[in-house]
């Protein structure tokens, strides 16, 4: 492939600015000591790409690797100071101002400024953008009259008041203004920035990425002092390796340093091995399988209701989770301080989901074991999902089993994770009955993007949900500060998205951590697996 002018011409200022710290990185390129390999089963599909990231790991190595938001939270979700020094905000809480560090680098040698924080907003407000994460901003002033640069290490939103008006900041990594700025907003996706060159500020050096293969990173000598300054390692590598089984045997023999993502089923094993170790994460995640109410077929929410109802989910849970996760009956996930341990959902009933799917018309007319409507149309669905994911090829093949008992043909169609983003991103004809995913919620909660009707053609409005119930408690919920209010909002919302079972909700599972004994300082919470990643090291005498 030839070279892409402008990967060329940024790599080489990257390179030009490493090389002026003597002795703080190992030579570009250059094998060295302090080398530790991730694995995990897939590629980070939006790489360093935060305009458009919908995927898990991406945001992860965004906010903790390559590049830098504006706050983090601690391990209480209290905001703290990151790339922002400080924040200001209003007596009426509509103004809210930055100040930032002034000793933050781009990797090519340019200082982070407030030109970048203003850039990253309004591209990522711009429709022409398609910013999946439109959510963030709902309770911004949009455009250039909602951000104001006082100078370049100051700048100001505007906004109306809201509850965790920082959240948007610890999520979205700042994007450079210097590199992307004359980029058109609808050509950023396809800008070679994202996966061929990206330039971070963060605690890590992009090196080179081979698709479907690794990701390589090295230590940033140039990352602030008061910050934790250059990490400990010299070279960060994510390596792709699809098979789990492979992948657990790579970490048991040493070829892999951390295993993210690792099974229920295989903990044991990491456990009994003498050399590995067993981290866990809080959950955060929720698994799901998302109706598509525009098809004919899932319109009504008897139908959906009926299908959750054939399947025992407790059952599944128990099989797949081994006691690392819980059943989920909605979204609110259980860091959440609304989150109520005894909100009961949809209950395995085969008897009762019958009945619904008479009710709603569906019913065995001809003796083929599969119900029709009174058109004589079949209930036949499809489901989607990564074919790489064994717990969701699982969940797709007991629900294949269990719904046939009631009357519907679910049939799986497992799909190379590129195949079922494409269409999901394809909102125009949204080519699936039903797809089989994972959500990884904020720490502010904020299902918009989900299930308003406002932004049921964009990219994650999965269901095509469209309820007014829904639409007004989304609206308010973000405005109450309140939280015993909150709470009762929160219930009321939760209980309409029961009834109207746009998802039916599998579980909220522990992410599972397989970490290699030559690590030290591998400390994974609920925040992420990468939160501390500047501190990891290898022992000595292990390298």
């Amino acid at each position: 492939m030839a070279a892409d002018p402008f990967c060329e011409a940024a790599m080489t200022r990257v390179d030009s600015f490493m090389a002026s710290f003597d002795g703080g990185s190992t030579p570009r390129g250059a094998p060295s000591e302090g080398t530790a390999v991730v694995g995990y089963t897939t590629e980070i599909l939006e790489g360093m790409d935060a305009f458009h990231t919908s995927d898990y790991f991406a945001s992860q190595h965004q906010r903790f690797v390559n590049l830098m938001t504006l706050v983090r939270v601690d391990e209480a979700l209290e905001p703290v100071p990151w790339l922002a020094e400080s924040w200001d905000l209003s007596e009426d809480a509509t103004r809210l101002t930055f100040h930032l560090r002034d000793d933050v680098f781009w990797h090519d040698g340019e200082r982070t400024d407030a030109y970048d924080v203003a850039f990253t907003y309004l591209r990522a407000t711009d429709p022409r953008t398609a910013f999946p994460n439109a959510a963030f901003f709902a309770h911004y002033v949009p455009g250039e009259e909602g951000v104001e640069v006082q100078d370049s290490l100051t700048v100001t939103f505007h906004l109306r008041p809201h509850a965790e008006i920082l959240d948007p900041w610890r999520a979205l990594a700042i994007m450079p203004e210097h590199l992307l700025g004359d980029v058109p907003p609808d050509r950023l996706a396809e800008h070679p920035f994202g996966s061929r060159c990206p330039v971070g500020n963060g605690p890590f050096v992009f090196v080179a990425h081979r698709a479907d293969d690794r990701w390589v990173f090295e230590a940033n000598p140039a990352f602030p002092e008061a910050l934790g300054g250059r990490p400990a390692l010299n070279r960060l590598v994510y390596r792709v390796i699809p098979d789990q089984t492979t992948l657990l045997t790579e970490l048991l023999t040493g070829s892999v340093d951390v295993f993210v993502g690792l099974r229920p089923d295989q903990a044991s094993m990491v456990l009994e091995d003498p050399g590995t170790d067993l981290r866990t994460l809080g959950a955060r995640d929720f698994t799901f399988v998302g109706w598509n109410s525009r098809r004919p077929t899932l319109a009504d929410p008897r139908v959906r209701r009926a299908l959750t109802r054939a399947v025992d989910r407790h059952a599944v849970v128990d099989a797949l989770l081994r006691g690392y996760g819980e059943v989920a009956h909605s979204g609110l996930p259980p860091f959440h301080w609304a989150f109520d341990p005894d909100m009961s959902g949809l209950d395995f009933d085969p008897v009762q989901a019958r009945r619904l799917l008479d009710q709603a018309g569906w019913v065995d007319r001809d003796g083929d074991g599969v119900r029709e409507n009174p058109d004589g149309v079949p209930l036949r669905l499809r489901a989607i999902f990564n074919a790489s994911n064994q717990d969701r090829r699982t969940i797709a093949e007991l629900m294949q089993a269990q719904l046939r008992e009631v009357g519907v043909e679910f049939t799986p169609e497992p799909l190379e994770g590129g195949a079922v983003r494409a269409r999901v991103a394809d909102v125009e004809n949204r080519d699936f009955d039903a797809i089989i995913l994972s959500w990884t919620h904020e720490f502010r909660v904020d299902e918009s993007d989900l299930f308003a009707s406002d932004r049921v053609d964009d990219m994650f409005a999965f269901a095509g949900l469209r309820d007014p119930v829904v639409d007004s408690l989304l609206e308010r919920l973000p405005m109450v500060v309140d939280r015993e209010e909150g709470r009762v909002l929160w219930d009321r919302y939760q209980r309409r998205i029961i009834e109207l079972q746009p998802f039916t909700y599998f579980y909220y599972s522990q992410r599972l951590v397989g970490v290699s004994n030559r690590m030290e300082g591998v400390d994974v919470d609920f925040r992420g697996e990468w939160v501390n990643v500047q501190h990891w090291r290898i022992r000595p005498g292990a390298r």
